[in-house]
């Protein structure tokens, strides 16, 4: 290290000035000096020669690097050195010490009761003005209420802080204050103590080994909220449960949001996301939960928690070769008493010969899955992969039919394609039934058909009627009165039938009103059920909404078109939210 320091110019001509000796430059080092230094650093640094030394007599550590070690031209040294490196004492001179303490906060042993001269105006405090003031603004100032004047704050030392004790956390903190931490701990411990000497009192057979027990609390897991892992010791599960980059995601298995729950925040699946796919690479995992020997330590443990119910003192992590005995001990027990139990029945009643029964395996072990084998025994074929079926039953026709309901579409209506049936669950009849509907469809006639050749004929029999009767009046009257009594008699039958005809008109004209009123009622009626079935269907899950396949499909009726137009929303009318 010696080899490295570097002497400074003014430390050469001071030298030069006290020897008074006239001396060229400093003289260079030789080959053979830089070798013997690099020896000597080398056996230092393996410890085969002394450490340097320092002005104070202190070691200088061999193996800091030069870069540390070496002081600057600027700095004067003579010798190796790390005074450099260490904090200057004219420097921290100049800054307050670490180590002294101040209060901080406000003096609440001496508060005062007036306003006092100079004091802040909102509350009264002596250490700052109005404008500096942190508490609430008060509607009236404690200058002129004099009530509420708060504490002053200490007065602070003129501290001149270093960068670092800016930033020092503990900057300020009295190592005093610490005691009232021990002492609090000190309490508790005394008061344990005189609880433990009153029990001891009470009952003197107890020993100490119930007095540890309190102390010994976190001597078990279940007791103890482990990091990483739940507080319920019966549902513990890490939160360190990634998984590997190149395993495919639990999320993107099956993207149904019906399908197995995933929950992103523990990344957990339970279930298997395609439980009817037979072959599946994920199980799920309560799958790798309950596989291997986790059933069998769960059951050990249920049973260390009910036999510690019944009062025995058993634990599974401290003692688990005594409840493995307790366990096997108890299940023998249970076992010999179930035979006992069945053995005493069968005496009592008979029938063991019932129990004869060979096992399940050869009962049903037959199988109408083809396999093929080679001589070797290898699997030449194995069974056919099974398809995912649906839940319904498929290719089940019901009343005789060929073909399912709706395979078959004629004049707005849905039917069977094999008899052209259109009721549904009707029983079929096949090719006749074709040939019936046909005829039928080809000789129904319409309604209104119907309607006019019935008025055509009901007008022909009243007009038949009426000139016999004329011509049965003629005769008698040409044969027994005169022409004057014709006249008389024509014009009264004339107005009768114009007063029966008017009449008539009048009915019908009333029936066909009330048939109108009728006929909008009922297709007002209508569609306020059709306007309540649609806002009923938009407010229900698609999912869950009905088939429309019995819907006919028909030209509407005046009455039907102005019973939409009399319900229909008008949302351009401003008076419609009025009304």
């Amino acid at each position: 290290m010696a080899s490295g320091a570097r002497t400074a110019v003014s430390q050469i001509l001071r030298n030069k000035d006290d020897v008074g000796e006239e001396e060229d430059e400093p003289k260079k080092k030789s080959r053979e000096d830089w070798r013997k230094a690099k020896e000597l650093e080398e056996a230092r640094k393996a410890g085969t020669a002394p450490a340097a030394v320092d002005e104070t007599g202190k070691d200088i550590n061999p193996h800091i690097p030069q870069y540390i070690s070496s002081a600057p031209w600027y700095y004067g040294t003579a010798g190796p050195t790390l005074k450099h490196q260490r904090p200057q004492e004219d420097r921290e001179a100049q800054f307050t010490r670490l180590d002294t303490f101040y209060h901080k906060g406000v003096d609440t042993t001496k508060v005062a009761t007036k306003f006092r001269k100079g004091a802040c105006e909102n509350c009264g405090a002596m250490t700052h003005k109005k404008k500096d003031c942190l508490d609430r603004p008060r509607k009236i100032g404690a200058k002129f209420t004099n009530a509420g004047i708060a504490a002053d704050e200490f007065a602070q030392p003129n501290l001149n802080l270093s960068y670092d004790g800016k930033r020092d956390r503990w900057n300020g903190y009295d190592p005093l204050q610490h005691k009232a931490i021990i002492e609090e701990y000190q309490k508790v411990e005394d008061a344990k103590r005189e609880l433990r000497a009153k029990k001891l009192e009470q009952d003197p057979t107890a020993t100490e080994d119930d007095d540890n027990a309190e102390e010994d609390e976190d001597k078990y897991v279940d007791e103890v909220d482990m990091p990483g892992t739940k507080v319920d010791s019966k549902q513990r599960i890490t939160v360190r449960n990634l998984r590997i980059r190149e395993d495919t995601a639990k999320y993107l298995r099956n993207l149904d949001p019906n399908s197995a729950y995933y929950d992103p925040k523990t990344r957990s699946m339970r279930d298997n996301p395609n439980p009817v796919a037979s072959e599946s690479d994920y199980q799920g995992e309560n799958f790798v939960r309950f596989s291997g020997d986790t059933r069998g330590h769960a059951a050990a443990q249920v049973f260390a928690w009910e036999a510690q119910a019944r009062g025995l003192d058993v634990h599974l992590l401290a003692e688990p070769t005594k409840l493995q005995l307790l366990q096997r001990q108890y299940h023998h027990k249970k076992d010999h008493f179930k035979t006992q139990v069945k053995q005493s029945i069968l005496e009592k009643y008979g029938g063991e010969e019932h129990l004869a029964v060979p096992p399940k395996e050869l009962l049903l072990a037959q199988t109408e899955v083809f396999t093929r084998y080679n001589r070797d025994g290898t699997l030449v074929q194995g069974p056919e992969k099974q398809l995912a079926k649906s839940k319904y039953e498929e290719d089940v026709m019901i009343n005789n039919h060929t073909s399912v309901w709706g395979s078959y579409w004629h004049d707005g209506q849905w039917g069977y394609k094999c008899c052209h049936s259109f009721i549904k669950m009707s029983y079929c009849v096949g090719e006749a039934g074709k040939s019936v509907v046909l005829e039928v469809h080809e000789e129904k006639p319409t309604i209104t058909q119907e309607h006019t050749e019935k008025e055509k004929e009901k007008d022909k029999e009243k007009s038949d009627k009426s000139s016999s009767s004329s011509e049965s009046s003629s005769s008698s009257s040409s044969s027994d009165s005169e022409p004057e009594i014709r006249s008389k008699t024509e014009k009264t039958s004339k107005k009768k039938k114009n007063k029966k005809k008017a009449k008539k008109k009048k009915k019908k004209e009333l029936k066909k009103g009330k048939k109108e009123e009728d006929k909008l009622k009922k297709a007002l009626e209508m569609e306020e059920r059709s306007q309540k079935r649609a806002e009923y269907l938009l407010s229900v899950d698609e999912r869950k909404r009905p088939y429309n396949s019995m819907f006919e499909v028909k030209a509407p009726t005046e009455d039907e078109l102005e019973a939409y137009k009399m319900k229909k929303r008008r949302e351009e009318d401003p008076m419609s939210q009025f009304l």
